[in-house]
């Protein structure tokens, strides 16, 4: 009888072990590698759920609902960690529709990396906010090159792109140029000192549990170095 229970005990031990790392790696790690189309653009959303990405400090803030990625919850951030270029992103260009609520704040980090908790340290951020109280609007390369009045309105989708090739970050609302920097030598970023280009991977953000914003068709066409 003793034999029995212990041989059990191994088994269930290895079975909670065997979830248990299933359950580390299962944000990105086995999702499947979408194809790019005939123009090169990856997805990086499916659709349906959070495969291929992995939420910071409050999960329950980011989920898949209707096509879209919605945000709505505590200060968190959606970070991409699928196959798409092994999430690791240098030259590229990225698209988005967006869209937000009243008074909804989040942004689009790029060259960013994983983080616990906080705003993430790494990169730049793309502002998404027509209505909240932060003076950076849509459209803003955040405290680089800023946009004092969004070029869109809450309750409707509009596009979002982010180009960076070498040095130089694109961004566009709708089609319209909202800001075109070039990162000098040496840059230290005003708001976050460890803000730059370098290369990484994407972050959603949630802002806080007043602001809600939704995502979709999200896709990235990596470039040449």
């Amino acid at each position: 009888m003793k034999r029995l229970a212990m041989a059990v005990g191994i088994v269930l031990a290895a079975a909670c072990a065997a979830w248990t790392a299933w359950g580390a790696a299962a944000p990105g790690a086995d999702a499947p590698a979408p194809k790019p189309d005939k123009d090169g653009w990856y997805d990086l959303f499916n659709g349906k759920d959070l495969a291929g990405w992995k939420v910071s400090e409050n999960p329950d803030t980011f989920r898949g609902e209707d096509g879209a990625i919605v945000a709505h919850g505590p200060r968190a951030h959606a970070f991409y960690v699928g196959p798409v270029a092994d999430h690791d992103f240098k030259n590229f260009e990225l698209q988005a529709d967006v869209k937000t609520a009243p008074k909804a704040n989040s942004g689009i980090y790029f060259h960013t990396a994983w983080q616990e908790s906080g705003y993430p340290a790494k990169g730049h951020e793309a502002q998404v906010n027509n209505t909240h109280g932060d003076w950076r609007k849509t459209g803003s390369l955040y405290a680089v090159q800023d946009v004092k009045e969004s070029p869109v309105k809450d309750g409707e989708w509009f596009h979002c792109e982010i180009a960076v090739r070498g040095k130089r970050i694109v961004l566009k609302v709708n089609g319209r140029v909202t800001a075109d920097w070039t990162e000098p030598e040496n840059y230290k970023h005003p708001d976050r000192p460890q803000r730059g280009l370098s290369h990484g991977t994407f972050a959603l953000q949630g802002h806080d549990p007043e602001s809600q914003v939704w995502f979709k068709n999200l896709r990235v066409r990596p470039l040449a170095d």
